[in-house]
């Protein structure tokens, strides 16, 4: 008979193996990305768009814990590609990011957008020096979120109705109940958050993208208005293909220009889409090395 402590290692290592399997495919393929560009490769993917309205897939602060623990033991000389596929989220929490990637390799970071890099996902990716899009691929408009709630879409609710009640008294009644829901201290959070994250992405673009082009502010300014201009955007959820992110001065590279590399980056992006479809992951910071960051619904 089979000693009962040697069988229940046996079937604890079984559904290790099977826990793991997510995590073994897709670190093989972010391997194999880093090992065809010879550079460092940190993964930081949000699984919202299969678990809608779960709070913390947004970027947070806690998530600079996830980035400390895939960038040490790096070489900063290598540079970085940052996949990035997030909702958004705090810009606080953005730029201590940003800033702490910065500082460890400088400006050769390269930002890959395989999805959807949304509010402050585009921030990052208007950081760095280059931007990879796919086809299919989104970034958005930079409006930051307080409590999962756009700030524009906030000013701009407060705007309306402040003239709907101005041309017809009658209709404070109906916004009383909607306006009551936030604080004056909240919209004044709001518009700092926008300022905030409009001065930040003009300072990144500024120091790195456009670093060595002459009479960058036109270009730059060109952007942000784009970015920012809520009646241009209409929501914060509209999606900027890589054709009109282009149009905007943003550089942007073709993944489908290169083969192997569009292969590498799909492959890696389909692995994560299949771990959060399949596990109880939601987000998944990473490295090339396999040193990782997850957070998962208990």
């Amino acid at each position: 008979m089979a000693n009962w402590e040697d069988v229940l290692s046996e079937i604890e290592t079984e559904q290790a193996r099977a826990v793991s399997a997510f995590d073994t495919v897709r670190r093989k393929y972010l391997t194999q990305l880093a090992e065809h560009t010879g550079r460092n490769v940190i993964a930081y993917y949000s699984g919202w768009q299969t678990k809608p309205r779960l709070e913390g897939t947004e970027i947070r602060d806690e998530d600079r814990d996830g980035f400390m623990r895939c960038v040490h033991g790096l070489d900063g000389s290598k540079g970085l590609d940052l996949l990035i596929h997030t909702p958004g989220g705090d810009i606080a929490a953005t730029q201590s990011i940003i800033s702490y990637l910065r500082e460890k390799f400088g400006r050769d970071i390269r930002a890959f957008v395989p999805h959807t890099a949304m509010s402050a996902g585009t921030i990052m990716a208007c950081s760095t020096a280059e931007i990879f899009m796919a086809r299919h691929s989104s970034i958005g408009p930079i409006d930051p979120q307080l409590g999962g709630i756009p700030a524009q879409g906030v000013i701009a609710e407060f705007k309306r109705a402040f003239e709907e009640i101005v041309e017809n008294p009658a209709k404070q009644a109906v916004w009383a109940p909607i306006l009551a829901r936030y604080s004056p201290t909240f919209i004044g959070a709001c518009e700092n958050a926008i300022k905030w994250s409009e001065q930040f992405t003009r300072e990144q673009l500024a120091d790195n993208m456009f670093r060595k082009m002459r009479g960058k502010e036109a270009k730059i300014d060109k952007i942000i208005k784009a970015l920012t201009a809520y009646d241009e955007v209409k929501a914060h959820e509209r999606q900027i293909g890589y054709k009109e992110a282009r149009a905007l001065g943003l550089k942007i590279s073709l993944l489908e220009d290169n083969q192997k590399l569009q292969d590498l980056v799909v492959t890696v992006h389909h692995c994560y889409a299949h771990a959060f479809s399949n596990t109880n992951a939601f987000k998944i910071i990473e490295n090339h090395t396999g040193a990782a960051f997850v957070k998962s619904l208990r």
